[in-house]
């Protein structure tokens, strides 16, 4: 079996989690995490009794090959496996889905576990149309091709009246407003989900052209964006 964890957007928001992922936690033999220091820590927050030296504890890192085999043996062995990134939900723009995709080639059960997903949650406090909408992601950095992108996915909006949501580094979020703001039609709607779940936490949506009006600063601030055209 293997329970795909959740865990926080924010540091230390651990509001947003619901209390059922200890269990589960303390089901799992095997974690898989992308930084071992960061869940180890989180699974001591959840839970300060749970004892973290008796899971065994595997890294998802730049060695794919390797790690996909311990995550198979360790499934033909019975063991029950935890997956855990560093913010919101496995396998959902965060590392997990290679591991998931072997869980299902090996017909192993997958369990999700509720948990925040920035991407939801800023879908959902937005306005746009939740009825249909694209995740596209990191765009490119390069100017130019990035200019093309937003250009791409705003005519995708406009044709398919759906909303296009996208993600950027956090000290590239300034440059990537002032990309939408130079790009867009002045009607098209922009929506910035900053700190989700976080004590400073803001979420607004205003066209282009008001947007042109407002002093933001998203330096190295975690930030989703949503386009609607």
């Amino acid at each position: 079996m293997v329970y795909l964890i959740p865990t926080f957007l924010c540091e230390n928001a651990l509001s947003a989690l619901p209390a059922y992922l200890i269990d589960a936690v303390e089901k799992c033999d095997v974690f898989f995490v992308e930084n071992e220091r960061s869940a180890r820590r989180y699974l001591k927050q959840l839970k300060k009794a749970i004892v973290i030296d008796d899971f065994e504890w595997f890294a998802i890192g730049k060695a794919e090959k390797e790690v996909l085999a311990s995550f198979k043996q360790k499934l033909k062995e019975g063991k029950t496996i935890g997956i855990i990134s560093e913010a919101g939900c496995p396998g959902v723009a965060d590392p997990g889905q290679l591991l998931i995709a072997a869980a299902q080639e090996l017909d192993a059960k997958v369990v999700p576990l509720v948990g925040p997903s920035s991407i939801l949650l800023a879908l959902m406090a937005s306005g746009m149309n939740g009825q249909q909408f694209t995740f596209a992601g990191y765009l490119p950095i390069d100017n130019r091709e990035r200019l093309k992108a937003i250009r791409d996915i705003e005519a995708e909006s406009i044709k398919k009246s759906a909303t296009q949501i996208f993600i950027e580094t956090p000290y590239r979020n300034n440059q990537m407003l002032e990309a939408l703001l130079k790009t867009c039609q002045p009607d098209t709607q922009i929506c910035l989900a900053v700190n989700i779940t976080g004590p400073d936490e803001w979420i607004k949506t205003k066209t282009a052209r008001q947007w042109k009006n407002e002093q933001v600063d998203l330096h190295k601030k975690p930030a989703i964006f949503l386009l609607k055209g």
